[in-house]
C-alpha cells in the first residue's frame, strides 16, 4: 500500500486569475505528492496587471477556517502568505504555536505587479510567526522591511534569503539557520517576464517536502527545482507579469530511484527521428552528428534513441535519483558493483552499471537539466 500523501495546510490570499496565492499554493502542492488545504485570509481581484480589489476576511472566520481543517484532517506542514490585517497574523500565530509542524512563512508584503498586500502594522506582528516558523522566506524588499540581515540573525530566525529580484544575471538564494553556516544556491535567471507567483510557489513547495520529511537544505534545493523548471514552463498568459507553468512540471521530486527514460539503438537516425515523432512523441533533442536524439511522451518520460554509445546489444535504461552519490553509495553497502558517480559535459552526474542480462542502467542526477538540457532545441 502507498504512503497517504503529507497534508498541507496553506494560508494565504486568493489571486482571482490563478497566478499567485491560494491558486499557486494548490496546484503546487498537488504537483509534488501533497494533499492540499486552505484558510483563505482575503480574496483579490488581481492579474498579471495588478491587484484591483481587497476583500479581507475576519480574523476569527480564518481562525474557524484553520480549526476545521486540523481538528478533522489535521496537518503535517504548514505554509502561510498573504495576511491581510494584523489581527488575522495574531490569529494564526495562536492556532500554530503548539502544532510542533514544519511552518514555512512567506511575509508577502508587496505582490510582483507591485501592490501593496500589508500595512505596516501587519508587518509588525510578523514577529511572532518568524517566531514560530522553521523557516521565513523574504525577497529583497521585505528582507530590508524586515530591517536585514543582522536583525533577523538577533532573532534567532532561520530565513531564506531571495535573492531573484537582484540586478544581476545569475538568481541566488541564501539560507541562514542559527549557529550554522550559510547555504547559498545560485543559478542562472531564465529570461521571461513570467515570474507572477514564484514566492508563493517556493514557500508551498518547501512546506510539501519537509511535510514528506525532507531535511530543510534538501527541501530547499528541490523547492527551487521545481521553480525554475515551472519558470521554463510557464504558458505565456496574461500581458504583463504572467504565470507560472505548475501543470507542466511533470517531476517527481519526492523518491527515488525514478524510472525517467530508455535509450534505444537504432540504424538509421533519420529513419528513427521520423518514426518516432509520426507516432506522437516530442521531440526534446536533435543531435544528428552524435546520432541523438530524445523524445517526451504525454506523460513526461522520455525515450531516447542513439546509432552507438554502447546501447547495441542491449537496451539502457534510466533511473533518476534525488541524490546519485547517496543512492549509489548504498548501492555498494549491498554488494552491488557501482562506480562513484561523475559530472558529464551535458550537466547530469552518472553511475553506471550492468544488469545480469548485461543491459546497461544509468543512476543519475539532472535537476533542471533533465527536461531543459544545454543543446535543447528552440
Amino acid at each position: 500500500m502507498t504512503e497517504p500523501p503529507p497534508r498541507i495546510l496553506a494560508i494565504a490570499g486568493s489571486d482571482s486569475s490563478g497566478g499567485a496565492g491560494i491558486q499557486a499554493d494548490i496546484k503546487t502542492i498537488t504537483m509534488l505528492g501533497g494533499y492540499a488545504m486552505t484558510a483563505i485570509t482575503a480574496a483579490t481581484a488581481q492579474n498579471t496587471l495588478g491587484v484591483h480589489g481587497v476583500e479581507t476576511h475576519s480574523a476569527e472566520f480564518v481562525g474557524a477556517q484553520i480549526d476545521a481543517c486540523i481538528s478533522d484532517i489535521g496537518a503535517d506542514a504548514v505554509k502561510i502568505g498573504m495576511l491581510g490585517s494584523p489581527e488575522i497574523a495574531h490569529v494564526v500565530a495562536d492556532r500554530l504555536e503548539n502544532l510542533g509542524i514544519p511552518i514555512v512563512f512567506d511575509p508577502v508584503m508587496v505582490a510582483t505587479s507591485g501592490s501593496v498586500l500589508a500595512d505596516n502594522d501587519t508587518i509588525a506582528a510578523f514577529e511572532r510567526l518568524m517566531e514560530i516558523a522553521t523557516l521565513t522566506t523574504p525577497n529583497i524588499a521585505e528582507l530590508a522591511a524586515l530591517d536585514g540581515d543582522v536583525t533577523m540573525v538577533e532573532r534567532g530566525a532561520a530565513y531564506l534569503a531571495k535573492g531573484g529580484d537582484a540586478n544581476s544575471a545569475d538568481a541566488a538564494d541564501r539560507l541562514v539557520r542559527p549557529g550554522q553556516d550559510d547555504i547559498v544556491w545560485s543559478a542562472p535567471k531564465i529570461a521571461t517576464r513570467h515570474t507572477h507567483g514564484t514566492g508563493c510557489t517556493l514557500s508551498s513547495a518547501i512546506a510539501t517536502f519537509l511535510g514528506f520529511g525532507m531535511e530543510l537544505e534538501e527541501a530547499v534545493a528541490r523547492s527551487r527545482e521545481f521553480v525554475r523548471l515551472a519558470l521554463h514552463d510557464a504558458p505565456g498568459f496574461g500581458a504583463k507579469s504572467g504565470p507560472l507553468g505548475h501543470q507542466a512540471v511533470r517531476m517527481d521530486l519526492t523518491g527515488e530511484p525514478r524510472l525517467n527514460q530508455i535509450t534505444l539503438a537504432v540504424g538509421d537516425y533519420e529513419e528513427a527521428v521520423l518514426f518516432y515523432r509520426a507516432i506522437g512523441l516530442h521531440q526534446m533533442v536533435d543531435s544528428p552528428s552524435n546520432g541523438y536524439a530524445r523524445f517526451e511522451s504525454p506523460g513526461g518520460a522520455t525515450l531516447s534513441i542513439s546509432t552507438g554509445h554502447g546501447e547495441v546489444g542491449g537496451t539502457s535504461v534510466y533511473f533518476e535519483c534525488l541524490n546519485v552519490n547517496t543512492f549509489t553509495g548504498a548501492l555498494r553497502e549491498q554488494g552491488i558493483a557501482c562506480l562513484p558517480p561523475k559530472d558529464q559535459s551535458w550537466n547530469w552526474r552518472e553511475s553506471w552499471i550492468s544488469d545480469p542480462s548485461g543491459n546497461r542502467v544509468c543512476f543519475y542526477q539532472a535537476g533542471e537539466d533533465r527536461r531543459y538540457p544545454p543543446w535543447r532545441i528552440g
